[in-house]
């Protein structure tokens, strides 16, 4: 039953005195957002997102018992995992899927421990993550990339205050449901514009329409669902 008109604005007081008590949390927010709507700022910071992307893809190849081959990092901010075994099958599908939701559903894991004080966990369990990473990249652009990101992760873990380490903790799990679902509306955009042109893609959505029959189109919906789904979540994780 939706609330009464006596209760409605009692529950938007509420939920603004709320959201008033967590300024650390709002800036944030903003900031990370701040950051993905910026395209200068967008354009220096995504490569960070397409180290989750690939990350998620090579976990997943890993854990259906593919043979990881590598990962490269390029400088456009794109990326590609190399691994081995069947062509088709759920194993495949898996890994394909696993890329574009990586981002989010990883800021959403981080945002839950944001909200239990574990902001120093967080961080030492996302620069164990980056080892594991760097072990596969087989570009130099892609091992510095890793490296400096690993590298300000590690000294925010190490040398920042309690409350700076908080702050940016949050921050960063911000960033990556923010630019998670920015990245699936570029990879949209993309396939649009490439099939206008005639063109066949390759993006992942493409690859799982391959696979499956199902159109890359309703992928990249999924997609989308799936990070808005996680950042609407971790907000209510974090300022409620």
């Amino acid at each position: 039953m939706p609330p009464s008109p006596e209760t409605l604005p009692d529950a938007l007081s509420g939920a603004l005195d709320q959201l008033s008590a967590r300024p650390a949390e709002l800036a944030a927010a903003a900031i990370a957002l701040l950051v993905v709507l910026v395209p200068l700022t967008w354009r220096t910071t995504r490569t960070v997102v397409t180290i989750a992307h690939e990350g998620g893809h090579a976990l997943v190849a890993v854990l259906v018992g593919r043979g990881l081959t590598g990962i490269r990092l390029h400088a456009d901010t794109s990326g590609v995992t190399h691994s081995t075994g069947a062509g088709r099958g759920p194993g495949v599908v898996m890994m394909f899927l696993a890329g574009y939701v990586a981002p989010p559903l990883l800021g959403l894991g981080g945002a839950a421990l944001v909200a239990t004080d574990n902001t120093r966990a967080l961080l030492w369990v996302a620069l164990a993550l980056l080892v594991a990473t760097l072990i596969q990249i087989r570009n130099a652009f892609g091992a510095f990339a890793v490296i400096v990101t690993g590298g300000v992760l590690g000294l925010v873990a190490v040398w920042a205050p309690p409350e700076v380490r908080a702050g940016f903790a949050a921050a960063l799990c911000w960033f990556l449901l923010f630019g998670g679902v920015r990245a699936v509306r570029e990879l949209q955009r993309s396939r649009r514009r490439t099939h206008r042109n005639g063109r066949r893609g390759s993006s992942d959505a493409d690859q799982l329409a391959g696979l499956t029959g199902v159109p890359g189109g309703i992928w990249a919906a999924l997609f989308w669902l799936i990070g808005a789904a996680a950042t609407i979540t971790a907000a209510w994780v974090l300022l409620f």
